[in-house]
């Protein structure tokens, strides 16, 4: 079957040559969501770190990792969209990005004259994209630099398979209020270089369609396999048949 597959289904950027491409393609902004876990750590202009000390409490939680329980340091946005955040109280997070945020903790610091030049760091703990379907070993892929792109998540789950639509990739990705972004990408074409799809944001789901070869030959082994048992059975009937006769 795999000899019948033409081979430029079966490779990448097939119309790309010898070439310069921009290598400005951008890095997507994710929005904080509901269940996201954050870290944020606060610093200042004065030295000794006493007037930061209660901001950076360890705020500990325990979440369920990939069916495991564990512990984490960070702040879990709740069902209501919002944080609870060190004498600042209830805090808005879900729909702002890290920026958005930063500068809204930075402003309440500052007007309640809470800390002196406040310099607030936002991280995901929780940054993960999932790659199904035909590849070698779906899996859902934690990312600690906040950055990956599509043909990296894809080489983390080792590559896609040869039965795999190379120019069908589906991407799932979650917008806010409810909302999913679906998104077809070509992996044959040259284009997706500089696609917004190129490098993928947290809790991205990529899937990889079977092709017409995948799906025939499983076809064929479904309507084999009843045929194969029947003839089993004939096989060993015939053969206790023939033991019983001898005895």
């Amino acid at each position: 079957m795999s000899g019948c597959i033409n081979s430029k289904k079966v490779s990448y950027f097939n119309d790309l040559g010898t070439t310069k491409i921009s290598s400005n393609t951008p890095i997507p902004e994710t929005v904080i969501q509901k269940n996201d876990i954050l870290n944020i750590t606060v610093s200042s202009l004065d030295p000794t770190g006493k007037a930061v000390e209660v901001f950076n409490a360890p705020n500990v939680l325990t979440v369920n990792i990939m069916g495991t329980s564990g512990e984490v340091i960070g702040y879990l946005v709740g069902t209501d969209g919002t944080i609870d955040f060190p004498v600042l109280g209830s805090i808005k997070a879900e729909g702002l990005t890290k920026e958005q945020l930063r500068q809204a903790l930075v402003k309440k610091l500052t007007d309640q004259d809470l800390v002196k030049g406040p310099i607030v760091n936002i991280r995901f703990l929780n940054f993960r994209v999932t790659v199904l379907g035909e590849v070698k070993n779906p899996t859902v892929v934690n990312v600690p630099s906040e950055k990956i792109s599509l043909l990296e998540a894809i080489g983390l789950a080792g590559d896609l398979t040869i039965y795999a639509r190379r120019d069908n990739i589906l991407v799932i990705r979650e917008t806010g209020n409810g909302q999913k972004d679906i998104q077809r990408i070509n992996l044959n074409s040259i284009e997706l270089l500089s696609s917004p799809y190129y490098y993928l944001k947290s809790n991205d789901i990529i899937y990889v369609e079977p092709n017409k070869s995948k799906i025939a030959s499983s076809g064929r082994g479904q309507q084999w396999i009843p045929a194969l048992l029947t003839a089993l059975s004939i096989v060993a009937i015939t053969v206790t048949t023939i033991v019983n006769n001898n005895h």
